[in-house]
């Protein structure tokens, strides 16, 4: 009788024990965290208000199978975000699995300043439904995926009557874990050089700082051209050649003197 006890027992703690393991190695959820940067556009501000922003985990475009990133209302001024400079779109857990798309709700408060005065973006009809913007991407258990999306300001607002700007979304969506960064430095700064480069068929750019310091960011690792083009006509234009981008890492060209015309 002692022997049979004894056996339940083991048997007990075996099956608990294995149990708890069970319980312990159950894998969690995953987590999506969203950035936004922006290429520069001819205004003081744009200002984009975010509402919403969803992922949707079908190829069909459904009513359902979108979770919910970020709910919280917030406005942007894409002209501060370039240069190294970003913001949190949105963060959140997510079951792991996979997603196509995510969708940007954009309010009617969004507003274009030029020239000190403030202008309302049109927000086309077709567009209540939100921005959609296709990116297959997997969320595995228990590990964090990171996206860019840069938000092309100067093609993004367009003029269509006086004083009238509607707002016609490009935006790129990178994956940060397979995307490097190219940055440097401009003189003379009284150049107002433009910096730019292509991926695929984007073109990606910014304006250096007052000090000249630039920064190109969500680039696809590879090899790329730069050119450098003064707004002020007293410099000339320059091309630098085979900027290899690394995943994960800065590629720092160091200093770029244009030559004076």
């Amino acid at each position: 009788m002692k022997n049979l006890l004894l056996f339940l027992i083991a048997i007990f703690l075996i099956i608990t024990g294995c149990e708890k393991s069970a319980v312990e190695a159950t894998p969690g959820p995953g987590e999506l965290k969203l950035y936004l940067v922006d290429s520069p556009g001819d205004y003081d501000e744009v200002n984009i208000v975010v509402n919403r922003v969803e992922v949707h985990n079908s190829d069909i475009d459904t009513t359902t199978g979108w979770s919910i990133i970020n709910n919280t209302p917030a406005t942007y001024d894409l002209l501060t975000l370039r240069n190294g400079a970003s913001s949190i779109l949105g963060t959140a857990k997510l079951t792991p699995q996979h997603y196509t798309q995510l969708r940007l709700m954009i309010d009617s408060g969004s507003n274009v300043v030029v020239n000190g005065i403030k202008y309302n973006l049109v927000i086309p009809s077709g567009m209540e439904s939100g921005i959609k913007l296709t990116h297959a991407f997997t969320i595995e258990a228990d590990k964090l995926y990171e996206l860019t999306l840069d938000f092309d300001a100067n093609k993004s607002v367009q003029l269509i009557g006086s004083n009238t700007y509607k707002l016609q979304p490009t935006i790129r969506v990178v994956s940060n874990v397979v995307s490097g960064t190219i940055s440097g430095k401009i003189l003379p700064t009284n150049a107002n050089a433009l910096v730019q480069t292509t991926v695929g068929l984007d073109t990606v750019s910014t304006m250096p700082d007052t000090s000249g310091n630039f920064k190109l960011m969500a680039l696809p690792e590879g090899t790329y051209t730069l050119k450098i083009i003064p707004s002020n006509t007293a410099y000339k234009d320059s091309t630098i050649s085979s900027v290899a981008v690394i995943k994960q890492q800065d590629s720092n060209i160091g200093t770029i003197t244009l030559q004076a015309n």
